[in-house]
């Protein structure tokens, strides 16, 4: 992360096309995180207040257009991308079966939920969204919010606290993705018995 820092940091004036960009190849499941994007835009930022503004709509564009270009990965190219190898790891098909039992039961709750989940688990459901078909309008609109609340939320975070509230930001994603994990077991099991008594 460090090392990261430093490398945006000495080109701070290109800081906000490097996140952007990075972000959106995070769409196509490349490693990047965002939550590492967000960290280093707000605490960046901080150093560097009139990029802020552009460090900000960088973090939270990239983001958005990373969920957009998921999506339509698995709305437009379909099932065949669950056999490319670099797409099958990141939805196994029980992670498919599951997602669908939230959309089923939640509808947009799920997304909004799911954007605050992190390992890798946004990916995986907004790749389920375009292969479930969603409207597009419907999952545009709802990331859309999503996205808005939580960019809003960490980057805040991040650029009043910096490192100390880091520590909090990872608790508090493993609690809330133990509670998604137990609730979408629940839900996949609940479906599928109810699919096998029909």
């Amino acid at each position: 992360m460090e090392t990261l820092i430093a490398l945006i940091q000495a080109h701070i004036e290109h800081a906000h096309f490097i996140i952007f960009g990075s972000l959106l190849l995070a769409g196509l499941n490349i490693p990047v995180s965002e939550d590492a994007m967000l960290f280093i835009s707000g605490v960046l930022a901080r150093q560097y207040p009139d990029q802020l503004p552009y460090l900000f709509a960088a973090v939270y564009l990239g983001a958005y257009g990373s969920d957009l270009i998921c999506y339509s990965l698995g709305r437009f190219v379909g099932p065949k991308i669950l056999h490319i190898r670099f797409f099958a790891k990141m939805v196994p098909p029980k992670r498919v079966e599951m997602i669908h039992a939230y959309y089923e039961s939640h509808g947009i709750a799920t997304l909004i939920l799911g954007r605050f989940i992190p390992f890798g688990v946004r990916n995986g459901l907004f790749l389920c969204a375009g292969l479930g078909k969603m409207s597009f309008i419907k999952f545009a609109l709802a990331d859309l919010l999503a996205c808005t609340i939580s960019t809003i939320v960490f980057f805040s975070l991040y650029y009043h606290y910096g490192k100390a509230v880091v520590v909090y930001v990872m608790q508090a994603n493993i609690v809330v993705f133990i509670i998604a994990a137990i609730m979408g077991g629940y839900l996949f099991f609940h479906v599928k018995k109810r699919r096998s008594k029909r």
